[in-house]
Parts: C-alpha cells; sequence; structure tokens
C-alpha cells in the first residue's frame, strides 16, 4: 500500500514534462512570442507612468496610468470576447499585437497629450484579454487538451510570475538608460517581434464558431453558456476566488513594512515573497507529480491556500511573515489540475470565448480585492484586514470546493445514467 501511494504522488514513467513541452515547436514560437509581449506590457506601464507624472507633476494621473492596466479588462473580455471564436486565431493574434504596437507608437509621439496617452493605454489593456484568450485557446490547440496543456500553461505562467519579480527592475534600469518614450520605442519593438514570431512560427487554423453575426451578440452569448454551465462556472470561480484575496498582502505591503518597522528592504522582500511561493508550488507540481496526484490536490489546495494569511493576526515580523506569504503561493499550484478539468470542461466552439472570460475574470477580480484591501485598511489595521482576506477567502474557497464535489458527483451520475 505504501508503494502505491508513493507512486502516485510522483511523475509516471514517460509521463510528459516541462522539456516535451518545448519539443514541439509550435510552442517553442508562442513561448517566445510570450517572453516579448510580456516584456513590452511591463516596459510600457513603467514608462507611461513615468511620463504621466512628468508631464503632469499629479501623483494621482501617474496612479491612474499604472490602474488602467487592470480597469479595462472586464469590458474588453466580456464585450469583445467572440473574436477569439469568430476569426481564425493565429490572425487574432497578430492582430493584437500589431495594434498594441501602433498604439505605444502613439505614445512616442512628443505631441501626443496625456488625455490621449491614457486613452491608447485603455486600448492595450481592452486587447490583452483577447490576446491572452485566444493565446490560451491556441495553447489547447497545440498540445492537446491533457497533460502537455496543463504543463504549457505552467510554464507561461511561471514566466508571467518571474516578471513581476525581474521585470520592473530591468524597466527602471532600461530608464536610466534612455527616456521614457525611448523605453516605449523599445515596447513596440517587443510587440512587433511577438507578432512575427506568431505569425510565421504558428500554423494557420479555422476559427471555431462559424456564426456569421454581430460581434457583440456572439460574445455576450458565449458568456451566457459559460455561466449557464454549473460545473464551468464553479470551476472558473473556484480560479479567481484564492487570487481576489491573496493580493490584500501585496497591496497594504508598503504600509504594512512601515507598521512593522522593516524599512524599503524588507518591503522588497514582502513584494516578492509571493511570486516566490507561486512559481516554486508550480513548478514542484508540474515537474513532481503526474496528472492523477495534480487533480487530487486541486480541492484540498483551493480550500487551504489562503489559511496561511491568518498567521497576520499575530502582526508577525518579517520572517513569519515572508513564510505565510510563500505558503500562500506555493498553494496556488492547485491550478495545474484546475486548467484540465476547465479545459475539458469547455465545448471546442466556445473555447477561445471561454479562455477570454477566465482571463479577463481574473485581472479585474484581482483589481477589485486591491481596491477593497486598500479601502478596509482606511478603517482597520492592515494586520487585521489581511487577517480577514484569509478567513474570509478561506471560507468562500470552502464553499466553492464543496459545490466542485457536488458538480462532480452529479457529473459522475450522469455519465452512468447515458451508460446504461
Amino acid at each position: 500500500m505504501a508503494h502505491r501511494g508513493s507512486s502516485e504522488r510522483t511523475r509516471a514513467p514517460g509521463a510528459p514534462n516541462y522539456r516535451a513541452v518545448f519539443q514541439v515547436r509550435e510552442f517553442r514560437a508562442v513561448f517566445a512570442a510570450h517572453l516579448m509581449s510580456l516584456l513590452g506590457v511591463v516596459v510600457c506601464e513603467i514608462a507611461l507612468t513615468v511620463l504621466v507624472y512628468r508631464l503632469t507633476a499629479s501623483p494621482l494621473l501617474s496612479a491612474l496610468t499604472f490602474a488602467l492596466g487592470f480597469l479595462p479588462y472586464l469590458v474588453g473580455g466580456t464585450l469583445l470576447a467572440g473574436v477569439a471564436d469568430k476569426y481564425p486565431a493565429r490572425r487574432v493574434l497578430v492582430v493584437c499585437d500589431l495594434l498594441c504596437a501602433a498604439c505605444a507608437a502613439a505614445m512616442v509621439l512628443p505631441m501626443t497629450p496625456v488625455a490621449v496617452l491614457l486613452a491608447l493605454r485603455c486600448l492595450i489593456a481592452a486587447v490583452s484579454p483577447v490576446f491572452n484568450g485566444t493565446r490560451m485557446a491556441t495553447l489547447a490547440d497545440i498540445l492537446g487538451d491533457g497533460d502537455l496543456f496543463v504543463l504549457g500553461r505552467s510554464v507561461l505562467r511561471i514566466v508571467s510570475q518571474s516578471a513581476v519579480l525581474t521585470g520592473f527592475g530591468l524597466g527602471g534600469l532600461l530608464l536610466a538608460v534612455v527616456s521614457p518614450r525611448g523605453a516605449l520605442a523599445v515596447t513596440v519593438a517587443t510587440f512587433l517581434g511577438s507578432a512575427l514570431l506568431l505569425r510565421f512560427g504558428t500554423v494557420r487554423r479555422p476559427a471555431r464558431d462559424g456564426d456569421s453575426g454581430a460581434l457583440l451578440r456572439s460574445s455576450l452569448s458565449g458568456a451566457r453558456q459559460v455561466f449557464a454551465d454549473r460545473r464551468l462556472r464553479v470551476l472558473m470561480l473556484l480560479f479567481w476566488a484564492p487570487p481576489m484575496f491573496s493580493v490584500a498582502p501585496e497591496a497594504l505591503a508598503a504600509p504594512y513594512a512601515d507598521e512593522i518597522g522593516i524599512g524599503s528592504a524588507g518591503l522588497g522582500l514582502l513584494m516578492c515573497a509571493l511570486p516566490v511561493g507561486t512559481i516554486t508550488g508550480e513548478l514542484y507540481a508540474g515537474s513532481a507529480l503526474g496528472p492523477r496526484a495534480r487533480s487530487r490536490i486541486v480541492l484540498p489546495l483551493a480550500a487551504t491556500t489562503l489559511l496561511p494569511l491568518t498567521v497576520y493576526a499575530l502582526t508577525p515580523g518579517l520572517g513569519w511573515a515572508l513564510l505565510a506569504l510563500t505558503l500562500c503561493g506555493a498553494g496556488s499550484a492547485y491550478t495545474l489540475g484546475l486548467d484540465r478539468w476547465i479545459v475539458e470542461e469547455i465545448p471546442e466552439e466556445l473555447r477561445g470565448r471561454a479562455m477570454t472570460l477566465l482571463t479577463a475574470g481574473l485581472m479585474t477580480i484581482q483589481g477589485v480585492g486591491m481596491a477593497l484591501a486598500g479601502l478596509a485598511a482606511e478603517f482597520f489595521s492592515v494586520s487585521a484586514v489581511v487577517t480577514g482576506a484569509g478567513v474570509i477567502g478561506t471560507l468562500c474557497c470552502l464553499l466553492l470546493v464543496a459545490e466542485a464535489r457536488r458538480t462532480e458527483e452529479r457529473d459522475g451520475a450522469d455519465r452512468h445514467m447515458t451508460s446504461r
């Protein structure tokens, strides 16, 4: 019995690993394009924030420039989601990159006023969920909807989390060498490079949805179909809920560092702890666990990943806070198994719209979580707010886990009746 348990925890011989993902030529092109577009977004965020502040000397407008990276996600992800299925995926990806490059190029022009700069920032943010959702759906076309897809998604997430650790530092170094508009010119080049990689590195596939109706109708119809499916709805909510609450300690890292008197160096460590835990958890689940084991840990980890935040009730020092945040981040390894459940649940003709909604919802819910944490901190101590996020978030996740189990049992019963 012990031998059997050990084999289920580790990867089965011959099971796909991260190396197998990179052996797929198309994935290598998608991965390289992801790196370039991610670099473009990070540099654009930093350079534009600095540029707006220099032009206006307004901290509010500078902060608003950064916040605009979150706000249009819901609008773009809901109203434009139909693009992901109505048109060939490669065309959608390339056009999105070219549109972002054109926006960045307009930002470089000296005569572009601040209001237009902010509008262009909104446009890039509105396009992002369509691009990301289409890329996720394309990943399933390239890698299938099995273990390779899960590992491919994991690789892209790890890169995104790594960008949190290194991207802003590199962007700051770039601004020490060139002007903000010069940095935005680099952004133009990265978006164009991504477009070229996707155009010539991926295969043209037909559109998933042959509906020739209006885009808005297709987008809203897709959203209704996604959320009408009880099982798919709860899986998407399970994907969104932990990040909504886990952003609280990140959003309040500066005031907490001030509260416990750890200085700017300690603040930097607090900001790094959660993404370090996330990367570590993803790498372990992706490299050491097989598909069955990753499925088994989804619900237990989703239910408990926010519990470490409750240590903030004791107003912990730097060491304990870092440990809590790292453990909270590592718990996000549940998303590898959840990715597979979601992609298997989505009908093929709906995949692009569903993935776009998933991406848009994730970014929007994190923005809402940050705003709520900041609002709560106006009335309560930071330690109380983070503790509350851990407690309330865990209760929400437990309810979602219970619902996920019920829908799993219902689907199992339905399949049994069908087979009879």
